[in-house]
């Protein structure tokens, strides 16, 4: 028998049977709302095809998949609902179930700060109700504070353990799959260091960032998050350092792996910065498997001789 990965269920979901006046005498619509950054607003988009893939359904008849852009002064108009109903094709009573549907759906993604609500598929029920019956939302992390009752429905045992663990530390982390752990300060730069262990022939195993207080305690913490991922074949740690100096990053690093102990996995140090020659210097003569690098294309040159042997 092949393996399997099992998932512990925690909750169940009952809820009414949609179609059961019959599959065939209802209707599937396909809606979202998410912001369009080209054109910095909201946008609907909705489709005739729910219930399927609306990947494929953009790709294979584009002209079935509409939009509907909301002027961020103006708000969703009336006139704006009209034309999505009229665009699925309905009338009558459905007409003008579907016309409060997209304001209260709107009014529902703007009160809870999200960035994306998708309803797949919208039902038009034999008795021209309109019925959201599956759903994804995305809600704004930023904007939590505001929807205390919100974020109570988080469920973190839905999350990744690993995840958790460093949020309580106050560590960004992400999980990825590849054989090369990341600690780096500062979004940006995680991006481009995911992007030199790629050119150097590696994969990201993570994407960490410890933000601008990257003394012994966190660099030890942000340590022994990485080293839980037993795909984990060498670590970059990749600082500049501007709000924190080199040093005492570099001297964090020494004190983190001492108080580990004897840590098998080859670490590559870059640090740049303020006294990044000093925070080379305590790497060099620390006496520990540390390697140092001033240039990005030097730690990537370092990590993929590691991943050669």
């Amino acid at each position: 028998m092949a393996w399997r990965a099992w998932k512990l269920v925690r909750k169940v979901l009952i809820t009414e049977d949609s179609y059961r006046q019959g599959f065939d005498q209802c209707k599937e619509y396909y809606m979202s709302i998410l912001m369009d950054r080209e054109k910095k607003c909201n946008v609907i988009i909705y489709s005739t095809e729910g219930g399927m893939d609306i990947e494929k359904v953009a790709e294979e008849t584009p002209h079935l998949v509409h939009k509907e852009y909301i002027d961020a002064e103006l708000g969703l108009q009336a006139f704006q609902c009209r034309k999505i109903a009229f665009n699925l094709g309905l009338s009558g009573a459905a007409f003008k179930n579907m016309v409060a549907f997209v304001e209260k759906l709107y009014a529902a993604f703007l009160g809870a700060d999200a960035s994306l609500f998708e309803i797949n598929p919208v039902l038009h029920a034999p008795d021209d109700r309109i019925i959201a019956v599956d759903s994804k939302v995305t809600l704004d992390d930023n904007a939590l504070y505001r929807h205390p009752d919100l974020e109570a429905m988080h469920d973190p045992d839905e999350d990744d353990p690993t995840e958790v663990e460093a949020k309580s530390y106050d560590l960004n982390y992400v999980a990825l799959d590849g054989n090369v752990g990341c600690m780096v300060n500062g979004a940006g730069l995680a991006m481009a260091t995911m992007d030199i262990i790629k050119l150097s022939g590696g994969e990201p195993a993570n994407f960490l960032d410890v933000g601008g207080t990257a003394d012994a305690s966190r660099v030890e913490k942000a340590f022994r998050i990485i080293l839980k991922d037993p795909a984990v074949k060498a670590i970059l740690i990749n600082i500049f350092g501007g709000i924190v100096r080199c040093d005492r990053v570099a001297q964090g690093v020494v004190d983190a792996y001492k108080n580990m102990g004897n840590i098998e996995v080859p670490i590559i140090v870059r640090l740049q910065g303020t006294n990044a020659d000093l925070a080379k210097q305590i790497i060099d003569e620390s006496g520990l498997k540390v390697q140092s690098a001033i240039l990005l294309q030097e730690a990537a040159d370092k990590v993929r001789a590691v991943l050669a042997n």
